[in-house]
């Protein structure tokens, strides 16, 4: 009935024990220390280089890096670049990065020092005479863009099939198996990253465009409503499924609801699946334009085969026409 999965990154793994750790206290049987109320619960961990799920950008997609340089170049991101490109070169100095060519990459790399200025801040560590709370935010600017041009901005729709509708086709299929089933699984959990949220907002079109805080999670809430008769699993015609989702990104309030464009807060689960199915594709590797090893095996294989028979075929050509035993003279009395 619970199904829990986390990236495999210590960070990750530690939230989700974490959580599980408020989720599922022990109670009477199940306590064996009372001054421990901790029962394990088992995380379920994919290598890194075989998550293609929740450890976004997922790699090993030639076309999605095409889309990154083409977003590079793009007139949107110029747009949205342009006004910190000297705040940029100062940051290069000030960070020892090398940030001149304003790529996609080097602003990660300043996203990444921005969420150490973060922690550190956060942690009254004292920080370098150069990060003022001025800078900071710009640091916060450029972070978000690279959030957004990563997964969005730019031919969103091609993006997010490739990306976060990943994400977004594994929830609904597990959405709809609990739909469909008389033995439903109560909860997923997925354990990840900002990446992770933000490649699935934007695929969704419900992305604030802020940077995912820590601990920030989003919500799917199925829903199963009858129309006035008596329910029954025999008469799933008499059913209404419906998808609600929360957002919590500040511990002090409830989470904000958020709304699928083109439905309701509420959305049926048929509607649901409908408005997502752009950001689905059917045929991940043949749209990322990876080549099937497999297929290039055996083309090989064909074409050794091929050249080892015109081998032969010339071998004995030329045995047969160059090659014949002459017949020696006979001996000759002196």
């Amino acid at each position: 009935q619970f199904y829990i999965q986390s990236t495999d990154y210590d960070r990750t793994i530690m939230s989700a024990q974490s959580y599980l750790s408020g989720l599922f206290p022990p109670t009477s049987s199940q306590i064996w220390n009372p001054e421990l109320l901790w029962q394990p619960i088992p995380v379920h961990v994919l290598q890194k280089s075989t998550d293609q799920m929740l450890h976004f950008p997922l790699t090993g997609c030639p076309r999605f890096d095409e889309l990154q340089n083409e977003t590079q170049t793009s007139s949107e991101f110029q747009t949205r670049i342009q006004p910190y490109m000297d705040f940029i070169q100062t940051m290069a100095v000030n960070t020892g990065l090398e940030l001149n060519n304003l790529k996609i990459l080097d602003n990660f790399q300043l996203w990444n020092t921005y969420d150490t200025l973060y922690c550190e801040d956060i942690h009254n560590y004292t920080l370098p005479l150069w990060a003022t709370k001025d800078v900071i935010n710009k640091m916060e600017k450029l972070a978000e863009l690279s959030l957004l041009s990563l997964f969005g901005l730019y031919k969103t729709e091609e993006k997010s099939r490739l990306q976060g509708g990943v994400l977004v086709n594994a929830i609904l299929n597990s959405i709809k198996q609990a739909a469909n089933s008389s033995k439903q699984r109560k909860m997923d959990v997925y354990s990840a990253h900002d990446t992770t949220l933000g490649a699935l907002q934007i695929a969704l079109n419900i992305f604030n465009g802020k940077l995912p805080p820590y601990a920030a999670c989003q919500f799917f809430e199925l829903y199963q409503e009858s129309s006035g008769q008596v329910f029954s699993y025999l008469c799933k015609n008499y059913e209404r499924y419906s998808i609600e989702m929360h957002y919590r990104n500040d511990s002090s309030r409830d989470p904000y609801v958020l709304t699928l464009p083109g439905c309701t807060s509420s959305c049926p689960l048929e509607k649901f699946a409908e408005l997502v199915s752009p950001m689905i594709t059917e045929n991940w590797s043949k749209e990322c334009g990876k080549k099937d090893k497999m297929k290039d095996i055996f083309i090989g294989f064909d074409v050794a085969v091929g050249l080892l028979f015109i081998f032969n075929l010339v071998l004995l050509y030329l045995l047969y026409h160059y090659g014949r035993c002459r017949r020696r003279n006979s001996y000759q009395d002196i």
